[in-house]
């Protein structure tokens, strides 16, 4: 009987496989841009549609903050376009030490509080009135006549309110009519930030409620059921459900104003001030005007509007931050 040399492995094992080279692992291409690519493949024709306003801001807002430059150079006109001489902060000195800039700042800044104060509330309380009419023509007919003074031109709404408080203006009228002496609106100090902000009011209450009215329709009427099932009026409803609802634009519009909480009209003020009026009526953008465009003291102006813009540029970043931490709402 033979008997065989070679043992064969036991059954249900099986010998391990050859060890070969290590197989790299798939490198995957990153899903966002991937995504990314085939969105702008699909939808190219609407993101050409934001090729102009890119180039808008790119050309006539990105580009010219390279003028900043001249803030700490010495600028001549027919010279170099980003000055001829490295001078470092002595137009910030200038400004800081000239006490006629420091009586124009406080002029902003009592310009943009009247105007954040008075100015941002009045489109909230007309669009909770006019979602309160039930005519519809009356709603309309109201509507119409607040917006139609967003479409005028400054200059008109500078001629209108000239022409209404000017001493032989019908205001003056009505008051020569209680026996009230004529009084110079436009030529006392004292009267100026009122107009001011009265016109202000005028031209852009109604244009203002149309982002509330918007806002309005986005909140359920199942609330308001419930609400008066509850028992409450329409006051406890206002309160309670449509101002809440309203909230994430007003906080919106509300950052927006603080950051332009020191680019008080220019052009309204340029058109209605004199000198005269200079003490209360003078801003920092008037100021600009005259010292750099009148003065050719440009290096001088870039430097206050350089200090104007991180200042807005704060603001904007504070109240931002407050919101996001206060209320939970924020632009970013």
């Amino acid at each position: 009987m033979s008997t065989s040399t070679a043992l064969d492995p036991p059954h249900g094992t099986q010998d391990p496989p050859a060890a070969g080279p290590p197989i790299p692992p798939r490198r995957s291409r990153p899903t966002g841009r991937r995504s990314w690519r085939r969105a702008l493949r699909r939808d190219w024709q609407l993101y050409s549609l934001a090729v102009l306003p890119l180039l808008f801001f790119l050309v006539f807002r990105y580009l010219p903050m390279i003028g900043n430059v001249i803030a700490f150079r010495r600028f001549q006109p027919g010279g170099s376009i980003l000055g001829e001489e490295w001078v470092g902060l002595r137009y910030m000195r200038m400004f800081l030490t000239d006490p006629t800039f420091w009586q124009v700042f406080t002029n902003t800044l009592w310009m943009g509080a009247l105007t954040l104060v008075f100015c941002f509330p009045v489109p909230i309380v007309l669009a909770l009135l006019l979602n309160e009419v039930r005519t519809r023509a009356l709603k309309r007919f109201v509507q119409s006549v607040s917006y139609l003074p967003h479409f005028l031109s400054i200059v008109i709404i500078a001629g209108i309110t000239m022409q209404v408080l000017a001493t032989d203006g019908p205001v003056n009228h009505a008051l020569k009519v209680f026996g009230h002496a004529p009084i110079p609106f436009l030529q006392e100090p004292e009267w100026f930030r009122t107009i001011y902000v009265g016109s202000e009011i005028w031209q852009t209450a109604g244009w203002g409620t149309i982002l509330y009215l918007a806002a309005l329709t986005t909140i359920d009427d199942e609330q308001y059921e419930a609400a008066r099932i509850d028992g409450a009026n329409r006051w406890q409803q206002t309160w309670h459900i449509t101002l809440p609802g309203i909230r994430p634009t007003m906080i919106t519009l509300l950052i927006l104003n603080i950051g332009t909480f020191l680019v008080v009209g220019f052009e309204k003020i340029l058109l209605l001030y004199n000198p005269l009026t200079y003490p209360t009526a003078d801003v920092v953008s008037t100021y600009l005007y005259r010292t750099g465009v009148e003065s050719n003291s440009f290096s001088y102006a870039a430097a206050i509007g350089l200090f104007e813009a991180v200042i807005g540029l704060v603001l904007i970043f504070s109240a931002n931050q407050l919101s996001r931490r206060t209320v939970g709402t924020s632009l970013w």
